[in-house]
Parts: C-alpha cells; structure tokens; sequence
C-alpha cells in the first residue's frame, strides 16, 4: 500500500514548452532594427553585469534578465510615456526598456552617488517616476498591489493611463495576487498583469509547485481574460499587448497575460541552476532566443548586411562599456544619505 508520503510526491518536472500563437502581424524593417537593437542593449548590459558581479564590483542580489528580453521590448512598444510599468527583482532589463540611462542603472548596482537611488537601493530597488518606473522590488508579489493601485491612481483621477505589472511564475501563488485580481475586477482598473513564465520559480519547475500551469487562467474565478503568449518572440508579445492594452484602457477592467519565456542564467548570481541540464538551455537558445528570431529576419527578409548588425552590436557594447566606467569611477554616496528619504 501506497504510503501518504509517496502519494504526496512532486510530479516530475516537464519540460518547457511554448505556445505556438497564429502568425502575428509582421515588423517593418525599421521596427525589426529597433527592437534588435533595444534587446541588444538589455543582453549586452545584463553580460556585462554578471561580469562586474563576478569581480566583487556588484554586491548583494543580482537576477539576470538574459534569454527574456523579447517580452518588456514587446510590451513597452506598445504603452504611451504616461502609463504606468513595476516589476520584481528582475529589473534592470525592464529600466532600459522604459527608457532609463545605462549609466544610472549600473551605478545603482555597484552603489554609486548617482544611481538612480543614490547607491542605497541596489539592483533591486530603484526607480524612475519620470519614466513612469516604479520600481524593482525585492519581494515576492509584492509589486503585484502596487500595481493595481497605480491603476486605481489612474481610474480615480479620470485618466487613461493603464498600469502595467510585471511578476514570475514563481509568484503566482502568493495569497496578494489574488487579492488584487479581486480588486481589479470589481472595480474595472485598468491593470494588466504580465505573468513572465520563465519555468523555474528559483529552482523549481513549474509543474512542481502549481496544480494548474495554465497561468493565463487564474484571473478565471474573477472573470478577467488572458492568455498564453509565445514570450520569446517580440511580434507575438507586441500583439498580444496591443489586445490587452485595449481592453483595459478603454474601460473594461483588468487583463492576464502569460509570457512564456526562459531564462537562461540561474534565479540569481548565485544559482548554479543544476535542476536543469545544459542541453534544455542550449535547445532553447537554439531554437527560440528572441534575438536570434529578429537577427535572421533582418538577414533573410530585409537584405540587411552583417557589418550593419555589427554596428549595432559594436555601439551598444560601447554604451555598456562607458556605462561601466561610469559606474566604477563615480563616487560613493556619502554617510549623509542614509539618513535622507527616510518615511516618519
């Protein structure tokens, strides 16, 4: 007889897979060469961050947006400079993406004077109110609440703006998200929840931690629609942002949408992400890297020359680089500020 122990087990973890969407409204070569170049400048900058951790120029936390970027490039070429974008602790992908300097961003990693939080908040905390960022946040769901106020900001001022959250599978679960969901239904925000499926919620698949892995569907039991999107292509996400974007600026509540994604670095710096085997990721990387998917269309359809993409390749490297420099040159905050912004 089977004991409750046994009964009680994990599944066992499947393997990522990705929605196949119709066939989404193609790019013109010119939005083709932006969005390559705006994923670029997130992967460049997420490579060169993962080596000034290794130097010990990066302290505390440090999470990784490598292999998702086609997903905040997809989203952000959809919403105006007035809405409202928050995430998680994966950030910094998502801060070049609404138009934060590079420079700021990485010296709020290595502490700077002039990070965006003046070196006290780190990698995961900071933010941009005139690029309408509110921030990074270092636990779980948390933005999730945030966010939906900033909907309901938005609603109760008689504005258009539409908020929109970012959070991983890995948080799906947590008891705030839900209470949002109600929130946002009840009162018709213009919330859009982007769940950033990218597998493994730390070190643990999805399929080992969730009853339901169609994560689209959680807003169900509140009546808010979503879907499933192919997160690793920037066409498919655009589109289906468009939808959502609609629906809920225009008054008709909230909206889900699922980002199937991957990440090909470990939850953070320090996971070594054995839980999966190397050829899982080199598969994805193969089949599905969403810069790949965009370089080969500008080779194949658009004629465009290689030297052309390695113009591209070459200055974004050099704004990374002088990013860099920025922030291992610019000075430490001085004593003071640890007692400035402080909530009495």
């Amino acid at each position: 007889m089977a004991t409750a122990a046994r009964k009680a087990a994990p599944k066992a973890a499947a393997k990522p897979a990705l929605r196949k969407n119709a066939l989404p409204r193609e790019f013109s070569k010119d939005e083709d060469l932006k969005a390559y170049r705006e994923m670029m400048l997130i992967r460049r900058f997420e490579e060169k961050a993962g080596q000034m951790y290794g130097m010990g120029l990066i302290g505390g936390f440090c999470h990784l947006y490598i292999g998702q970027e086609a997903v905040v490039v997809g989203m952000q070429s959809t919403i105006d400079d007035k809405d409202a974008i928050i995430t998680s602790y994966r950030d910094h992908g998502h801060m070049l993406a609404a138009g934060m300097d590079a420079k700021g961003v990485m010296a709020e990693l290595t502490g700077r004077r002039n990070g965006y939080s003046k070196g006290k908040g780190g990698s995961m905390h900071m933010f941009s109110a005139e690029k309408g960022f509110y921030g990074g946040h270092g636990i779980v769901a948390a933005q999730v609440p945030l966010g939906t106020g900033l909907a309901f900001a938005a609603k109760y001022r008689g504005k258009d703006n539409v908020s929109v959250t970012y959070f991983g599978d890995g948080a799906v679960n947590q008891g705030q998200v839900y209470e949002s969901f109600n929130m946002a239904k009840l009162w018709k925000l213009p919330a859009i929840y982007i769940v950033e499926n990218n597998q493994y919620a730390m070190g643990t698949a999805l399929a080992r931690a969730s009853a339901n892995t169609n994560l689209s569907t959680r807003g169900a039991s509140f009546g808010i629609p979503g879907e499933q999107v192919d997160g690793m292509d920037v066409r498919t996400v655009r589109e289906a942002a468009t939808r959502a974007i609609e629906h809920a600026r225009t008054g008709q509540g909230p909206y889900i949408l699922e980002m199937q994604t991957y990440r090909y670095r470990g939850h953070s710096m320090s996971d070594p992400a054995k839980y999966r085997s190397k050829e899982e990721v080199q598969k994805m990387r193969e089949e599905h890297d969403p810069i790949e998917q965009v370089r080969r269309r500008l080779i194949e359809e658009w004629k465009v020359a290689e030297d052309e993409l390695k113009a591209i390749d070459q200055q974004v490297r050099e704004i990374v680089n002088e990013a860099a420099d920025f922030a291992t040159t610019n000075p430490e905050p001085d004593a003071s500020e640890l007692y400035t912004d402080i909530l009495r």
